[in-house]
């Protein structure tokens, strides 16, 4: 099993969903987040005052898959969510020891 966590636009999210959805993948957690990487933030003017925003606003989701549907769902995801501009994201694979259904005690690929 792994956990896959991507960052991504926050626009790009139900496009994301339905992409997951859509390869059978029915749960995934969604966190806001800020952060940069090579776009490093931008400048913006309010009120007349300029200044600097050096945390973009993105969204983590993680998926706990088994593991032989990783590679679909990063596809699925990065499909999803590229833009082409700068700031599409990243996606990191981690693996996964132990998953509990706490309803239902069901262990690891059942409980996912």
């Amino acid at each position: 099993m792994k956990i896959v966590m991507a960052i991504i636009k926050p626009f790009k999210l139900e496009e994301v969903r339905d992409a997951l959805t859509g390869i059978g993948v029915h749960g995934l957690t969604v966190t806001e987040v800020k952060g940069y990487g090579r776009q490093k933030g931008h400048t913006e003017i309010y009120r007349g005052a300029e200044y600097a925003v050096s945390f973009l606003p993105k969204l983590k989701i993680e998926v706990a898959v088994p593991s032989d549907l990783t590679s679909s769902v990063i596809d699925a995801i990065a499909g999803a969510a590229r833009t082409g501009q700068i700031g599409d994201g990243k996606i990191f694979v981690m693996p996964l020891e132990k998953a509990v259904r706490i309803r239902t005690g069901e262990t690891d690929a059942d409980a996912l």
